[in-house]
């Protein structure tokens, strides 16, 4: 069991940006945004040393120590609609969330 679910709309998005890459999806949260804390997204190579990674139907997903606490029992998602399209986060941890659901506050 993965500590954060991804859906598979998440996962072929995911195939199709890395495409033949060694990349990785890195989930993080920053301080910031409408709410206190939101989410961030990037792709990168390497990993750090304290990092935990794991690897979901073929993508690999990494996530730092502090983040993983805010996320764990999450999903990502990925959506497109008449907005455009992005991941998303549904955080179960998540007391309040902005309009654009891209930022958040534990209390």
């Amino acid at each position: 069991m993965y500590p954060i679910k991804i859906t598979i709309n998440a996962i072929n998005q995911i195939k199709k940006l890395v495409k033949k890459k060694k990349l990785k999806l890195r989930i993080y949260i920053t301080g910031g945004g409408c709410s206190g804390f939101q989410y961030g997204f990037k792709l990168e190579e390497k990993r750090k040393k304290d990092d935990i990674y794991f690897v979901d139907k073929g993508v690999g997903v990494i996530v730092d120590p502090i983040s993983l606490q805010y996320l764990t029992g999450g999903k990502v998602d990925y959506i497109e609609n008449l907005d455009g399209s992005k991941f998303i986060v549904i955080n179960p941890n998540a007391q309040t969330t902005c309009g654009c659901g891209l930022s958040f506050s534990i209390q």
